[in-house]
């Protein structure tokens, strides 16, 4: 009997040692004073550059089943759903979530991909140095280079697809325009698409 009480009580004592050896996650949020790092001319320094695991795909990021039909080697844009459709040229389809123009910022209709470019520079226009002089004239490739590290030029010359060094804002109505897709989503992008495809901007 004593033995059997005995084993009871080093059962109980190993039970509640493992628990005081688990720990809740670390979200290293106070790190940085809590501060978001969002903008790129900001006095403060950026955070560490964060990369994933290889493999690793953040539960808000998953692929989204496309709800439009389009023809082959084509990027159909659906704005309100905030999200990118491209369907190769055998017939698979790809869908991503992005981020779209601001209210009064946004294009519709359609256009063609002109160029691509790895590691882009990002070259404010003129307007937007007029309104923020502290914008230099170009932004090297990096981690606060609000292209990301890939982009895919539209015909007008101003409309881009592209990374951003601020995936919070996928899914919403962030930008001057353009179109702004996760790292990975756009790099998959990018090695598909040619210069030529068509893209179909809708509401």
């Amino acid at each position: 009997m004593r033995l059997l009480v005995f084993l009871a009580a080093a059962l109980f004592a190993t039970a509640m040692q493992a628990q005081a050896q688990v720990y809740a996650p670390y979200d290293g949020y106070d790190e940085y004073d809590g501060y978001g790092y969002d903008d790129p001319y900001s006095p403060y320094p950026p955070p560490p550059y964060y990369e994933p695991e290889p493999g690793y795909r953040d539960p808000l990021q998953e692929r989204r089943e496309p709800s439009t039909r389009s023809a082959r080697g084509t990027i159909v844009i659906a704005t309100s759903e905030h999200t990118l459709v491209y369907t190769t040229s055998w017939g698979e389809q790809f869908a991503y979530p992005i981020a779209v123009g601001r209210e009064g910022k946004r294009w519709y209709g359609s256009t063609r991909v002109v160029s691509k470019r790895e590691h882009p520079e990002w070259r404010p226009t003129a307007s937007m140095r007029q309104k923020n002089p502290r914008l230099p004239a170009v932004v090297k490739p990096g981690p606060a280079n609000p292209l990301g590290t890939r982009a895919i030029y539209l015909a007008d010359g101003l409309l881009r697809i592209h990374g951003t060094n601020d995936p919070s804002s996928i899914g919403t109505n962030a930008s001057s325009g353009c179109f702004r897709m996760y790292r990975e989503d756009v790099e998959e992008l990018y090695e598909m698409v040619q210069p030529g495809t068509q893209v179909i901007v809708q509401r």
